[in-house]
């Protein structure tokens, strides 16, 4: 099973759309796919016009069985959605005993996930509880990186955060960063070359790959309003290449043998 957190400690940088996009492109593979939203603003609820019954909140605290929570958003793809109660299910979490492991003792170890081929987590943009549940149970991550300095601040902060969770549980395998990518690249712009000669330097130093840059494309946005995904809006979107190549790449670095030893490199850091 493919697990995948998404994650950037900087808001405004894309990675609602990225996870989103990149359950289709799963979902495009023949993958079954499950896309999980942790963040109480809703946003994956928003940009595809989902109204669950249930919710996140219901799921964890209430424990309504994930296939009544879960809502069909295409056929190879369910949505836990997120609302309000997201924050409140957190704080009820966050007195409980091994409140890191929540989200794999809920989860992977009832067996929850098991119909799923590839699981998509969707975080806030800073370190909550709820993000290092999803690191801890999906072990991969997948940092979307925007065109602008603090993206690029929030991306190592990702990366530190993840290390730091290797070292305080010696878990193994431990959790990998997967790859940095680049977003909403306009090369047309001086500070996207600013942008990329750091995170070319990023993926050097702290061993993870860049992953192809995914252009800017207006397509993104009309797409969200009109409560699609991407790839059923606009199939010939620029955008959408670049996500499918994204994804092709992820499905690569993820292999077993691939995770094991990016692991090992970024220990070692």
């Amino acid at each position: 099973m493919i697990r995948l957190v998404i994650s950037n400690q900087r808001g405004g940088v894309a990675k609602t759309t990225t996870a989103v996009c990149l359950a289709r492109c799963f979902a495009h593979r023949g993958l079954k796919t499950l896309l999980i939203d942790t963040d109480s603003q809703g946003s994956v609820a928003t940009i595809l016009g989902l109204r669950p019954e249930f919710a996140l909140h219901d799921f964890l605290i209430r424990q309504v069985l994930l296939k009544e929570c879960v809502v069909s958003a295409h056929p190879n793809i369910d949505v836990l959605c997120s609302d309000r109660k997201t924050q409140v299910a957190e704080d009820i979490i966050s007195g409980q005993m091994l409140r890191e492991l929540h989200f794999e003792q809920v989860i992977a170890q009832t067996g929850a996930d098991r119909p799923y081929q590839a699981v998509i987590i969707d975080v806030a943009p800073s370190l909550t509880l709820f993000q290092t549940c999803a690191m801890l149970y999906a072990k991969n991550v997948l940092i979307p990186v925007a065109m602008e300095t603090l993206s690029v601040q929030g991306a190592s902060a990702s990366i530190s955060s993840a290390n730091e969770l290797n070292r305080l549980f010696g878990r193994q395998p431990g959790i990998v960063s997967v790859g940095i990518l680049p977003v909403m690249v306009n090369n047309r712009l001086q500070m996207t070359q600013t942008v990329m000669n750091a995170l070319e330097e990023m993926s050097a130093e702290l061993h993870v790959p860049l992953l192809p840059l995914i252009r800017t494309d207006t397509a993104v946005v009309k797409a969200a309003r009109s409560r699609m995904f991407l790839a059923d809006y606009d199939p010939k979107s620029k955008a959408l290449e670049d996500y499918e190549a994204a994804a092709e790449k992820l499905l690569s670095v993820m292999s077993p043998q691939a995770g094991n030893d990016q692991t090992k490199a970024q220990t070692a850091v």
